[in-house]
């Protein structure tokens, strides 16, 4: 019998609308971003005039609205239409490498122009700065998908781009760097003498690694700094960003209604949260209003544990103190990842409504080192062919290990995971693996417990 491997959709199937999770989160709004984003001056909830220093109008307006559906723009969804939508994929010879008596399905993100999930939500910011009239954007990246992203979806509305690159992928990943000065982006190594902050940082410690946190409050100086002539971009945490990322879920549910099944268990890797939510929250949706029961799996690395063994409550999204304030499982604003680890995913906190989610007992949360990630993408790319990204290879693994529980039960789950970017760019982290110098690393319950004593004060 012949076997179908992979589930296409054609442009109409383009969802029209964004799903907006904010109706149906089954917490009180103000565990989430929503309700609780606080200037990181006053630690009062922020007004829209001080976030529309950083961000569109429309962007906030997103962040604040109980509508279910929030409609894509048309100029949008032309976009969208160079990638999406995406295919999914059932991993027949993955399946029969496990010897698994799981059906293994995966949403591939990674045909985008450059290789992630991370356009779907690059494209309609840098689409609401062109509404307004702003010459471009500040950003960060850490491996440089959100760059790569921001620096395409700038070119498309002719915006500038000034991508802060957390200094140790900037060395790690020459080839992201390339690929974001080919779309007309500059990129900076971060910490860097081009802010106030990243000046002092350097003058402390010269050979400073970086962090996502230090590149953001670094893009957030510049920001603000401009006086309006560029606005910030985030690819992840904020409300929005989840919200754009939805079309990958809502793809997802058709597709699997074209292969006659429905997933058991959802499984997807988590740093700040937007690829997790995009696959996860229309999942969830079915869960909180059609009666579903679907495991939802967020996994991140041993080696950045936020959701696993950080903090639920409020903290700076940056390290210099000057991103707002949120409500969200953190590590510390203070946390540096140590410069060993390859796998990606190394934000200090996660997106609010992950966060609550996971507090309310909706989703569930794994660690994994970096080496079993790494050994997890192997195994897929030798069964696949596809060689995923560093932080996908997270959710590999994890499917992986779901698989493996099947066969040790000898029971059927019907699983399904995001694979949101492949690993070209990622080589020399493959590299490392396969010469076995990659280490594994769990990190330090003091140093945690350091970073968490840092968190801000905060009466609500």
């Amino acid at each position: 019998m012949s076997k179908q491997y992979k589930y296409s959709l054609t442009e109409k199937d383009i969802p029209e609308a964004w799903y907006n999770i904010n109706p149906d989160m089954p917490v009180n709004p103000a565990e989430t971003a929503w309700k609780a984003v606080l200037h990181p001056g006053t630690k009062e909830p922020a007004t829209p005039e001080f976030l529309s220093v950083l961000f569109p109008m429309r962007f906030i307006g997103e962040a604040v609205s109980m509508d279910r559906w929030i409609e894509i723009p048309e100029e949008v969804r032309e976009v969208y239409k160079l990638w999406r939508p995406t295919p999914l994929f059932r991993a027949h010879r993955l399946e029969k490498a496990l010897d698994t008596p799981a059906h293994i399905y995966y949403k591939y993100e990674g045909v985008s122009p450059v290789g992630s999930h991370k356009p779907n939500t690059a494209v309609p910011q840098a689409f609401y700065a062109k509404e307004e009239g702003c010459a471009g954007f500040t950003t960060e990246t850490g491996a440089g998908q959100w760059g790569s992203a921001m620096s395409m979806a700038c070119n498309f509305f002719d915006l500038d781009c000034h991508v802060y690159m957390v200094k140790v992928s900037y060395q790690q990943k020459p080839y992201r760097r390339i690929l974001m000065e080919n779309f007309g982006a500059s990129v900076t190594p971060s910490p860097s003498n081009k802010t106030e902050y990243g000046r002092k940082l350097l003058a402390q410690d010269p050979d400073n690694p970086g962090s996502l946190g230090i590149a953001i409050s670094e893009a957030v100086e510049a920001a603000v700094a401009s006086q309006g002539k560029y606005k910030y971009s985030l690819g992840s945490v904020l409300g929005p960003v989840l919200t754009h990322q939805t079309v990958i879920g809502q793809e997802a549910l058709k597709q699997m209604e074209m292969a006659g099944e429905y997933p058991d268990v959802v499984i997807a890797c988590a740093g700040g949260g937007s690829n997790f939510a995009g696959l996860a929250f229309p999942f969830l949706h079915q869960n909180f209003t059609n009666g579903k029961n679907t495991r939802i799996v967020a996994v991140e690395p041993k080696a950045c544990p936020t959701l696993t063994r950080g903090k639920y409550a409020f903290d700076y999204g940056d390290t210099a103190q000057m991103a707002p304030v949120v409500k969200m499982y953190t590590l510390g604003h203070d946390f540096v990842p140590p410069t060993i680890h390859a796998g990606g995913l190394r934000y200090h906190g996660m997106a609010p409504h992950v966060s609550a989610l996971l507090d309310h007992g909706d989703i569930e949360a794994v660690a994994i080192d970096q080496v079993d990630t790494f050994e997890g993408a192997a195994i897929f790319s030798r069964a696949e062919g596809i060689l995923p990204a560093p932080e996908s290879s997270h959710a590999v693994r994890a499917a992986i290990n779901e698989a493996m529980k099947c066969k040790e039960e000898g029971t059927k789950r019907v699983i399904v995971f995001n694979l949101s970017g492949h690993g070209f760019f990622d080589l020399t982290s493959y590299d490392a693996y396969m010469k076995g110098g990659l280490e594994r690393y769990e990190y330090p319950v003091e140093k945690i417990e350091e970073s968490l004593s840092h968190l801000p004060e905060i009466s609500l």
